[in-house]
């Protein structure tokens, strides 16, 4: 009887650890892929970022720099650049903090 217990157990771990999580991985997918539009900045899974001119069934036509235009499939989008994030910019250094300087190791 514990044996049937433990089975029961081991499913329902491997549930919750495998299958749950790659359901919720595939369902963010399918959802990434119908926020692609027409005038929305994306970021391929080559690290190419562009904004999208046309949606043609599997295709995206998305221009890259002015002129340039590349067709890529939609399942090579990574990402959908949301216009309101802004690029991090690195923190100032208080004027009052000095950074030792080295030099070079032949510059004695």
């Amino acid at each position: 009887m514990s044996a049937y217990i433990f089975v029961l157990v081991l499913l329902a771990l491997m549930w919750f650890l495998i299958i749950r999580p790659q359901r919720r991985r595939q369902q963010e997918a399918q959802r990434l892929l119908t926020q692609i539009a027409v005038g929305k900045e994306i970021v391929t899974a080559g690290g190419l970022y562009g904004t999208v001119t046309a949606v043609e069934g599997d295709e995206v036509r998305v221009e890259v720099a002015e002129g340039v235009e590349v067709r890529i499939a939609k399942r090579a989008v990574a990402g959908v650049v949301s216009e309101d994030e802004e690029p991090e910019e690195p923190p100032e250094e208080a004027p009052d903090e000095e950074t030792p300087a080295t030099l070079p190791p032949d510059s004695a």
